[in-house]
C-alpha cells in the first residue's frame, strides 16, 4: 500500500516499476518466513526470542532484497561487466541500510523486553498477541 501510495503522489514516474517494487518485498519476506521456520523455536512468544534470532532474521530480509535487486537488473539488462558494476554499486550503496536495519531490530526488541509484563500490553492491537504469548 505504502509503494502506491509513494508512486501515485511523490514518483508517478516509479508507478511501472511498482510490480517489481512490491515483489521485491514479498520475496524477501517468503524468504525470511521459510528461514524463520527452520530456525526459530515455534512455541516462544517473540520477546523471548534471542538477540542471534532478531539479527539472523534482518540479515536474511535485507539479502533477499539485495538479491532480489540484482536479480531484476540482471534480468532487465542481461549478464554484463557493466549491469555487474551496477549491481555493486546499489550493494555498496544499500549498504548503510544492511548494517542500520538490524540495530533497529535489536533495539525493537530490547524495547519489546523492557515493556514485557506491563498490564495491558499484551491486549492491545498496536502489537500483535505472539509478541507476548506462544503461537
Amino acid at each position: 500500500m505504502g509503494l502506491a501510495v509513494q508512486g501515485l503522489f511523490f514518483e508517478p514516474q516509479d508507478l511501472p516499476q511498482y510490480g517489481m517494487n512490491v515483489t521485491t518485498l514479498l520475496a524477501a519476506l517468503f524468504v525470511m518466513q521459510a528461514v524463520a521456520k527452520r530456525v526459530l523455536p515455534a512455541n516462544i512468544p517473540y520477546v523471548d526470542l534471542g538477540y542471534s534470532h532478531v539479527l539472523k532474521m534482518s540479515v536474511v530480509f535485507q539479502g533477499g532484497i539485495v538479491a532480489w535487486v540484482a536479480f531484476w537488473t540482471i534480468f532487465g539488462r542481461g549478464f554484463g561487466a557493466e549491469t555487474l558494476q551496477g549491481v555493486g554499486s546499489f550493494g555498496l550503496a544499500y549498504m548503510t541500510v544492511v548494517l542500520l536495519e538490524p540495530l533497529i531490530d535489536l533495539a525493537a526488541l530490547a524495547g519489546a523486553k523492557a515493556l514485557h509484563g506491563l498490564p495491558g500490553l499484551g491486549s492491545t492491537v498496536l502489537v500483535t498477541p505472539r509478541l507476548h504469548r506462544a503461537a
